[in-house]
């Protein structure tokens, strides 16, 4: 559920928008709601909550001026409003959403929607980084990654991988163990956090462990076999640097 408060110019919006909610949103979890400033910064302090939806302008000032109050932001935002001059300003606040009224159902949708892959993107990436944290402080970095999968997360030794695959917002990690581990990083991420001594991004879609190569023949990039028997190109454009790692 999103714990959310919402922020309108009077009573009976509040009240429309709370029902349009209620109705269309069942991931809204509504803990309070405002019709100025003062109150939302009493119910956002005193509530924590992971949205504000707000109308941008309440009791003659803009929202931007109440959320200038509130930086760092630890919350979604998404505003509504009779026009669109403001645009380009919220979404400098990082807003999620803009919605013109009257509010269209499935604009407010897929607005919570967005909110919601946002909080679980946050939460899934701290969740990461806490656990890596935990582990390079543990001593154990130099041997150990934490893998964060669908269910949890795996710890795999370093020098077991042999490659990773990108496919999409997810990665394939291939390691001397037969099973392939789905991580719910995308390659980029573990190309950031494994070694460079050790790991090499041959292509787009391709970071390798060197020391797991058992061939490489040449090409125009070439193409280099790994421990597991597979065969992949090297990008043309990384020929030279993988090169060097060998000299």
């Amino acid at each position: 559920m999103l714990k959310t408060i919402i922020v309108e110019d009077s009573h009976a919006n509040l009240d429309k928008l709370k029902e349009l909610l209620k109705e269309n949103c069942p991931q809204i979890e509504l803990i309070g709601k405002a019709i100025d400033h003062q109150a939302a910064f009493k119910l956002i302090d005193e509530s924590s909550p992971d949205l504000i939806i707000s109308n941008v302008s309440v009791s003659e000032k803009n929202a931007f001026e109440f959320l200038d109050r509130l930086t760092p932001l630890n919350f979604e935002i998404i505003f509504i409003s009779e026009d669109d001059k403001h645009t380009l300003t919220a979404f400098k606040y990082g807003a999620i959403h803009y919605l013109l009224k009257p509010l269209d159902i499935n604009e407010l949708k897929s607005a919570i929607s967005r909110v919601s892959r946002s909080i679980l993107e946050k939460k899934s990436k701290y969740q990461f980084e806490l656990l890596f944290e935990n582990v390079k402080n543990s001593g154990l970095i130099h041997t150990k990654i934490a893998i964060p999968t669908g269910d949890g997360y795996v710890f795999i030794d370093i020098d077991d991988i042999i490659r990773c695959e990108a496919n999409g917002t997810y990665t394939y990690i291939f390691t001397t163990k037969p099973e392939k581990i789905i991580a719910s990083k995308n390659i980029k991420e573990y190309e950031l956090l494994l070694p460079k001594k050790k790991f090499f991004r041959i292509h787009n879609s391709h970071l390798i462990n060197l020391n797991k190569i058992t061939k490489y023949s040449k090409g125009r990039g070439g193409t280099v076999t790994m421990e597991d028997g597979t065969e992949l190109d090297v990008a043309s454009r990384r020929r030279l640097e993988f090169l060097e790692k060998f000299q």
